[in-house]
């Protein structure tokens, strides 16, 4: 055995040999039972970084744990690989973004097999490869073929000066990141995927999701969105037109004094067309429309007037109608009631319009119309001018009122979500191409599934401007219609990435199939996975998306589970001097750099012992150094007692161990315990370390206070292998390298956890903390079974105590046994 520790030759040699042996093998067919777990694919950026190293280390603990415990474990790793940065640096740098991609991908590969990653290379998968999108377009006309899939106008971000689409993450304060000229909204038809209809199974099932953690499950429910309301009618005035709303507060119906429409509202251009408020609502309606819907929603409320009035179902009276800003088309029905009394938003915008504000709940105590109001009143009361429902409260009121509406046919109950359907439209290049030929005799024809995949084509010319060059690719655009076999054009636009994700974890199972996705029987053998781990940033749409795929897969008998994630764990950031890591902030710490300094393991040891894992992590350089010094100082120890131990036989008999050699095995088992809590249990891989620095101190203590040839080898020998098997998830190479120096041949991580002893965690004797009025004065050592009579009558008899309550009377004596006793004198 070495003198020093070498990590950088321990690991390359280490990581060859697991390569050559293929230790990382998962076969399908076991009789062992399933562990599926899996961190969130990267997208190929070129290089790890320190959130990468996180994230894949807590997914690699839990996997080789599992594996010791004799699970099957599938363990997989593959790449996002579609997306808007391939593009950029294709325009930035010149070079073809699946040269880009596929060099960065060959790059992180080889970082994340320095990390000492339990992968099964055999399953990896890359989103860009055809033998993948092929079976996402499949997904796509699937979906298509169900009605979930259609093709709508919708709002995006256009750049005027670059003539070209632009993603959100472009758009920067409201001006194109490349030449910085104002954006505008511009219509066009996008594909949406009917998300919607998944919206209440999508709620109710968050209840089956008991390994989620509470915070995840809140966001998704409050994207869903539920709320229960009705949908109400209002005439226009003079045109045979209704106005939909709808309202999760029919009870303020009688205080509505104005109504307000999208400016993409199809009404909007009726009700002003040849009258005088035509140039100024048109006017109004260009300047909202170029405004990104961010800034719509955080921008000061405006309005203006379309000279044209609907009238309130339950009194007749006439409301004006007005164009706003704040009203978007996408959400509800794209037109909003303001009940100004009621509503804090409806009252400031009612002020600075001067339009009525009128009450209609007035609170117990209080006269609402005589004392004027400051602001919306938004509590509860009884209400007051609405007619019949006068002196009702306005719980009951709702009830009552949507009865009469949905008598009248002028409105009915409803739920309603936040939720809106996924528009999954991209006038990118760098994605999935949606398979969808136009043709002049048959229309909208989606392309036969043995005509897949629609190939990306790669004869390309990158526009500076970031226009797509699909649009222009006439080899790619001109095509045959599948069905009358006459000239048609392909779809340009390509998918949004998050489709690519939203099924991969269903690709692993079976890889290389060939005739569909995934192979039925090896998805119900691997579904669902038992432990998803990413970070909270892709609490909502990922997870959200992954949902509604598994339950469209499911209701088409393709998978056997109604959710993909049994259990989620988001871990926190790594911070840098309180902020997260980045180049702009010049905090940014490099994987390479620390394992080239360090190794591996200690890079991992580290992200591991620094916080737990759904915390953020704060980087130390000290606390790195410390975790090397950890790993040089057990190194040493080895080096120190090999020969000692390299040939004792296995400890037999226990129970017969006393004094310190029993200490050293009761603290080993003891170790066992807590470390396979802390995995098992809580992922608090941080105690989990801290407890083998402890067992480490134990050896240590005993080899320096014990005289050589009165230690007990055994006991020695097993404290030390059970370190290196509590260790080797955590840090894989040196616990590998120790392990055969220990003599055995077959790798450390192919063997079974260990299992504690329970008799032998019983501590004989325990620490007692004694105090007199509540302070502490003494510690005595005692036997772990003493009865309390006996404990108080100790303690009372030790000379520290004894001084302490002299010339004192006992008023009572409290023991807490196996912790403290407290004296209470006066």
């Amino acid at each position: 055995m070495q003198e020093r520790y070498n990590p950088k030759n321990i690991e390359q040699k280490w990581q060859k040999k697991w390569e050559e042996e293929n230790v990382y093998y998962t076969p399908d067919y076991s009789e062992r039972p399933k562990y599926y777990c899996l961190e969130m694919f990267p997208y190929p950026s070129g290089k790890l970084h320190m959130g990468h190293v996180r994230n894949y280390s807590i997914g690699d603990v839990v996997a080789r744990f599992k594996t010791m415990q004799g699970y099957r474990v599938l363990h997989p790793m593959g790449w996002d690989a579609f997306g808007l940065p391939a593009e950029n640096a294709a325009i930035k740098h010149g070079v073809h973004p699946a040269g880009w991609t596929w060099d960065n991908i060959s790059n992180m590969k080889k970082q994340l097999k320095q990390l000492g990653l339990s992968y099964d290379w055999e399953r990896e998968v890359a989103t860009c490869h055809p033998d993948y999108y092929r079976w996402t377009q499949w997904i796509f006309l699937k979906l298509y073929e169900q009605g979930k899939c259609y093709k709508k106008t919708a709002s995006v971000n256009w750049c005027p000066s670059c003539g070209t689409v632009l993603a959100n993450e472009q758009v920067i304060d409201g001006a194109c990141e490349r030449c910085d000229s104002k954006v505008e909204q511009r219509q066009l038809e996008q594909w949406f995927f009917r998300i919607t209809d998944y919206a209440e199974r999508l709620l109710d099932d968050l209840k089956l999701l008991e390994g989620w953690p509470e915070k995840v499950k809140v966001m998704q429910e409050n994207w869903i969105g539920r709320s229960e309301g009705a949908e109400i009618k209002f005439k226009v005035s003079g045109l045979d037109e209704e106005i939909e709303v709808f309202t999760t507060r029919p009870d303020t119906i009688y205080g509505v004094t104005y109504m307000v429409l999208a400016p993409e509202h199809p009404l909007v251009q009726t009700i002003i067309s040849g009258t005088e408020y035509e140039e100024e609502v048109a006017a109004f309606v260009k300047k909202v429309r170029n405004m990104t819907e961010l800034a719509r929603t955080t921008a000061e409320k405006e309005g203006v007037f379309t000279g044209a009035h609907c009238i309130n179902p339950v009194n007749g009276e006439l409301i004006p109608i007005l164009v706003g800003n704040y009203v978007l088309l996408e959400y509800g029905t794209g037109a909003v009631m303001g009940v100004p009394a009621h509503d804090q938003r409806d009252f400031e915008f009612a002020t600075k319009y001067n339009l009525p504000i009128r009450p209609v709940i007035q609170p117990e105590g209080i006269d609402l119309e005589k004392e004027g109001l400051e602001k919306a009143y938004t509590g509860e009361g009884v209400l007051i001018n609405s007619g019949e429902f006068n002196g009702l409260p306005n719980k009951k009121a709702m009830g009552e009122i949507v009865k009469k509406l949905e008598k009248n046919n002028l409105g009915r109950r409803k739920v309603n979500y936040r939720l809106r359907d996924w528009l999954i439209s991209r006038q990118r290049y760098w994605g999935t191409p949606i398979p969808i030929v136009y043709c002049k005799k048959c229309g909208t024809v989606p392309v036969p599934e043995d005509q897949l995949p629609v190939i990306l084509p790669t004869d390309v010319e990158f526009d500076p401007s970031g226009k797509s060059p699909l649009v222009d690719n006439d080899s790619f655009i001109n095509t045959t219609c599948p069905k009358c076999g006459g000239e048609a054009k392909r779809e340009t636009d390509t998918m949004d990435t998050f489709i690519d994700s939203s099924w991969y974890f269903l690709r692993y199972t079976s890889p290389k199939e060939i005739n569909g996705p995934w192979d039925k029987q090896k998805a119900e053998r691997w579904m669902p996975v038992d432990q998803y781990i990413g970070g909270v940033e892709h609490a909502i749409l990922h997870l959200l998306y992954s949902r509604f795929f598994t339950k469209f897969f499911h209701d088409l008998g393709l998978v056997n589970v109604r959710e993909p994630f049994k259990n989620l764990l988001t871990q926190g950031m790594v911070l840098k001097d309180g902020a997260k890591m980045s180049k702009s902030k010049g905090n940014v710490v490099s994987p390479e750099e620390i394992i080239q300094k360090y190794g591996a393991d200690t890079a991992r040891l580290f992200i591991l012992f620094a916080a737990p894992p759904e915390r953020d992590l704060e980087w130390s350089d000290r606390g790195v150094e410390g975790c090397n010094r950890f790993l040089n100082r057990l190194w040493r120890l080895y080096y120190t007692l090999y020969d000692e131990i390299k040939d004792a036989p296995s400890l037999e008999n226990p129970g017969k161990l006393v004094g310190v050699h029993e200490e050293l095995r009761r603290i080993t088992h003891q170790t066992i315990k807590k470390v396979t809590e802390d995995i098992e249990s809580r992922f608090n891989f941080n105690t989990a370390i801290s407890a083998i620095m402890e067992l480490v101190n134990a050896v240590y203590t005993y080899r320096d206070k014990v005289p050589q040839a009165e230690r007990n080898k055994s006991v020695l020998r097993e404290a030390l292998e059970i370190t290196v098997l509590l260790l080797s998830p955590f840090a894989p190479h040196i616990t590998e390298e120790l392990w055969q120096a220990l003599g055995y041949s077959e790798s450390v991580h192919r063997q079974s956890w260990p299992q504690y002893d329970e008799k032998a965690i019983i501590e004989k004797e325990v620490t007692i903390v004694v105090q007199v009025n509540g302070k502490v004065r003494d510690r005595i050592l005692v036997p772990a079974d003493i009865s309390t009579d006996e404990l108080k009558k100790h303690a009372l008899e030790q000379p520290k105590i004894q001084k302490a309550i002299s010339g004192k009377q006992v008023v009572k004596t409290i023991a807490v046994p196996g912790k403290l006793v407290n004296i209470v004198v006066k």
